[in-house]
């Protein structure tokens, strides 16, 4: 796990020193050592930092150059594959220096050049390789999002890179903001790719490569697409049964995670005693000679502490577990960080527990593996197994009866829902926790004209960002363009498939990315193997979810290793209690952030409509938590912005 860098611009331009000076800002995503590389006549400059994971010897220092001395490769990520590959290269006749990925990467580019090779890896990689001989500098991303890459002109220069902040330091940056870019983010609390906050700005898409000679790009050019998959996957499925496909997921499964526990330093894994990281965690254990090392946090507020659960899991499997309780001021205090980790404006406030338990696993280790990307590929999201029906339902209703009572809920408060959810000290039975909030959200959901907009509706924050972002218009994605959308009759894996390919990358890859790589940290996800996401897509919906619940077919495999009894709980987020500190503990903080006259002066937002639910919230009347996180991550973020370009 690195950092990597560059640009291509005029001759005179090119310079070690910028390089350098640009490597800098990205110390934390390889602190290990650095590398510079240029090519003045050629005006092209690529720049390295280091976490040392494989090959710790100086045969593993980047930037590298093939043997040939043709290609020249900056590269963050991991090839786990590269043994397999290099036993292949050395049966042609090719030898090798060290033993690191990244030689091997660049003798596979040789060999059968840049597309087929993209094809053999099998891995979580952003790299960017320079052909001496043609002149043509090649962008590429891994499959599936893990590992960011950001490009884009600004000016006459192009520039590419891990991160923002790196790119911002050469001197022809411009990073004007892009208000349509904000309306997205409105509505996500994340920016979807290609799109950055930053005209002329764009994310690499995963699954896709693009080559640049002569200073102008090529089209977007796809080695791998989640779409192709999925809709092959839905016409091809496996007919197994139930016990032939436990067995074949489970040595899936161990075939993957015993790849991505290949190290030459200390590794880790995180646990929050959930499904997808108990299922990770137990065939490393089953893996491994030795204890595996696993890391929870906990939280003392009730409804947000899953560590008993997580320690629980540990015991039964043996591992050697740590965890940390921590505190509000603790999690409070990581706030003012989120703005340089994250270099762009990103609300999903899990974002604050991720780093907690990301920098106390650094200090055990340096790689850890995380279970993400269960839900997306098992099916485990309530929406999954609740949408379809729920869809099935308000079909069937006249959309004048259910405009009715739309209002009819709406015209009572969600805090006297809340009221009237208990009743002489009692709570019916059927009521739960912030029953107005769910009552008020239901009644948005009862106009919807389509199972798409269902869907929309189910993870948007702000239904208008166009009425609240001055100046802004929602941009084209996925959600919006049906030629992006995977070919699907059935509506929850028409859900599925947009949360693999925006939601997953764009809000959960981003988050454990920066957070790890905030305390260089490199993190490792299985489940994302794309050979474990070809066989989810081919395995039926029926062992998928089934008598009401998700990941039916993952829960088999781990009641092979843990109790049912230990397993089987509500889904719970990894969140912390944003709603009640916006009321006490940081109502001076997003009070000065959401300031009338402030708000006003930098002309963003609608200020009547920001100010109207900051208020509601503070009286209780509504929970508006995410709404309010989003322009406050926004707000945190351009105040960092405004300090840099002092």
């Amino acid at each position: 796990m690195c950092g990597i860098l560059g640009y291509m611009s005029s001759p005179s331009a090119v310079s070690e020193q910028l390089c350098e000076k640009m490597l800098s800002k990205i110390i934390h995503r390889g602190p290990d050592d650095f590398g510079v590389w240029i090519d003045q006549d050629a005006g092209i400059a690529l720049g390295h930092r280091r976490l040392s994971i494989q090959d710790l010897s100086p045969l593993g220092h980047q930037p590298m150059e093939s043997m040939s001395g043709r290609y020249v490769i900056v590269f963050n990520g991991e090839v786990y594959n590269f043994k397999v590959l290099q036993a292949e290269l050395e049966s042609v006749g090719y030898a090798f220096r060290g033993h690191s990925d990244t030689e091997i990467m660049l003798a596979c580019i040789e060999e059968w050049g840049v597309e087929q090779a993209l094809v053999k890896f099998v891995g979580m990689f952003a790299f960017a390789l320079w052909d001496k001989k043609e002149g043509i500098l090649t962008l590429a991303r891994d499959r599936l999002g893990e590992k960011p890459l950001y490009y884009g002109f600004q000016g006459n220069t192009f520039l590419f890179g891990s991160e923002l902040k790196a790119l911002k330091v050469h001197p022809d940056w411009q990073g004007e903001i892009n208000r349509d870019a904000l309306s997205l983010y409105m509505r996500h609390n994340y920016i979807p790719a290609p799109y950055s906050m930053y005209k002329e700005i764009s994310k690499l898409v995963p699954g896709t490569y693009i080559q640049l000679k002569g200073g102008g790009a090529s089209e977007l050019k796809v080695y791998w697409s989640a779409k192709g998959v999925a809709e092959q996957g839905v016409k091809d499925p496996l007919y197994l049964s139930d016990d032939e496909a436990v067995s074949s997921l489970d040595k899936l499964l161990r075939e993957t995670i015993s790849e991505k526990m290949i190290a030459d330093v200390p590794l880790g894994a995180f646990l929050s005693g959930g499904i997808d990281s108990s299922a990770v965690v137990a065939i490393m254990q089953q893996e491994s000679y030795r204890k595996v090392k696993t890391f929870s946090i906990g939280f003392h507020e009730k409804g947000y502490n899953e560590a008993e659960h997580a320690k629980a899991v540990a015991a039964h499997l043996g591992t050697d577990h740590t965890e940390m309780y921590v505190t509000a001021e603790q999690a409070m205090d990581v706030i003012p960080k989120l703005p340089m980790m994250y270099d762009e404006p990103f609300s999903d406030s899990s974002q604050i527990p991720t780093f907690l338990v990301s920098d106390m696993t650094k200090q055990h280790v340096t790689v850890a593996l995380s279970g993400d990307g269960g839900d997306e590929l098992f099916a485990g999201y309530n929406r999954y197994f609740l949408g379809q029906s729920l869809w099935n339902k308000l079909s069937k209703v006249p959309k004048s009866l259910r405009g009715l009572v739309a209002s009819s809920i709406t015209a009572v408060s969600p805090s006297a829902w809340d009221r009237l959810g208990s009743i002489g000290g009692y709570v019916i039975p059927s009521i739960r926790e912030r029953t107005g909030d769910k009552l008020h959200k239901l009644a948005g959901i009862l106009g919807v004209q389509s199972s798409e907009e269902m869907y929309c509706r189910l993870i948007s924050h702000w239904h208008d960002p166009a009425s609240l972002v001055l100046g802004g218009q929602e941009l084209p994605t996925v959600l919006t363009e049906p030629a992006l959308c995977a070919d699907l009759d059935d509506f929850t894996q028409r859900m599925q498939f947009l949360d693999a390919v925006s939601y997953l990358p764009d809000d959960i890859l981003t988050k454990v990315d920066r957070a790890g790589m905030a305390v260089s940290l490199e993190t490792r996800i299985p489940f994302l193997d794309h050979r474990l996401f070809e066989f989810a897509w081919r395995i039926p919906m029926h062992q998928k979810v089934r008598d009401g619940h998700g990941k039916w077919l993952l829960r088999q495999v781990l009641y092979q290793y843990v109790p049912q009894s230990l397993i089987d709980r509500p889904k719970m987020g990894f969140g912390i209690p944003i709603d009640q500190w916006l009321r006490t503990s940081l109502r001076d903080w997003a009070e000065a952030l959401l300031d009338e006259k402030r708000l006003e002066r930098e002309g963003f937002f609608n200020v009547r409509l920001v100010r109207k639910k900051w208020s509601e919230h503070l009286s209780g009347e509504r929970n508006w938590q995410y709404h309010l996180w989003d322009v406050l991550m926004f707000q945190a973020w351009l105040e960092k912005e405004r300090d840099d370009s002092v």
